[in-house]
């Protein structure tokens, strides 16, 4: 009996210490996300460096969880679709939770408040409100809520559907569209630093954006969501925020 319960005992140390040593293997792994860096002040590429709210909360949570952060630039129409194929880990590009993604993927916690709001050429005064934009041409980015949403809401719209974020700024602001819609932190940025749009007092939607990952890897989604919480425990959450958003 005394020998069995040694060799019970060896075994189980043995499964502790393999367990111990998979659990650090999976710590040091990198974190693969993936995110379309043409969103400011979200994502954006600046002086050939990937910045943005999204991106320094990411790296935050990465450190927090002792995982190196690998970033993945793809277009945002990808995201969703390269995450269920198992190409990353999560994608973190200002994606909306919503009831129809939540059908593929996990969301975390929100992690940030915004929503959609229509942009027009600085002086335009035939569009005061959301609902002017009927009948109008609108561009908006492929892939994202605007498109739904705008087709929906205001059916009387003509849809110009451009691949970038910048694409659709520049076609208000050379006239080829008469508005945009796109969420309120990329609207504001863009008003902030290059000026010739304004956005509508209005408000169209309030959306909260949460990091997508696989519904496959639920321990993640929990990690993830621990360490956001932690980060507003001690203070570096709030510090992001000022960073990005201390003025309107």
């Amino acid at each position: 009996m005394n020998t069995r319960r040694t060799i019970v005992a060896a075994a189980l140390s043995g499964l502790a210490i393999l367990g111990f040593a998979g659990a650090a293997h999976a710590q040091g792994e990198p974190l693969r996300v993936a995110t379309d860096a043409t969103f400011p002040p979200m994502e954006f590429v600046e002086n050939g460096k990937r910045t943005g709210f999204d991106v320094e909360l990411v790296e935050a949570i990465g450190k927090t969880l002792g995982r190196k952060v690998e970033w993945i630039d793809i277009d945002f129409k990808g995201l969703v679709p390269g995450l269920i194929s198992k190409r990353f880990d999560m994608a973190v590009s200002a994606i909306y939770i919503t009831d129809e993604r939540r059908k593929v993927v996990d969301f975390t916690v929100p992690y940030y408040a915004g929503g959609l709001v229509v942009m027009v050429k600085d002086g335009n005064t035939a569009i005061k409100t959301p609902a002017d934009i009927n009948g109008k041409k609108v561009s908006v980015q492929v892939g994202t809520k605007s498109v739904s949403y705008t087709k929906e809401k205001f059916p009387q719209v003509q849809l110009m559907e451009v691949e970038k974020n910048q694409e659709m700024f520049n076609l208000v602001d050379i006239g080829r569209a008469d508005a945009a819609v796109t969420g309120k932190p990329a609207a504001y940025q863009y008003v902030r630093t290059r000026g010739g749009l304004k956005v509508l007092p209005e408000q169209i939607t309030t959306e909260e954006y949460g990091m997508a990952i696989r519904k496959d890897t639920p321990e993640l989604t929990k990690a993830v969501n621990g360490a956001i919480e932690k980060l507003k425990a001690d203070g570096t959450y709030d510090q992001i925020v000022k960073k990005w958003f201390s003025t309107k």
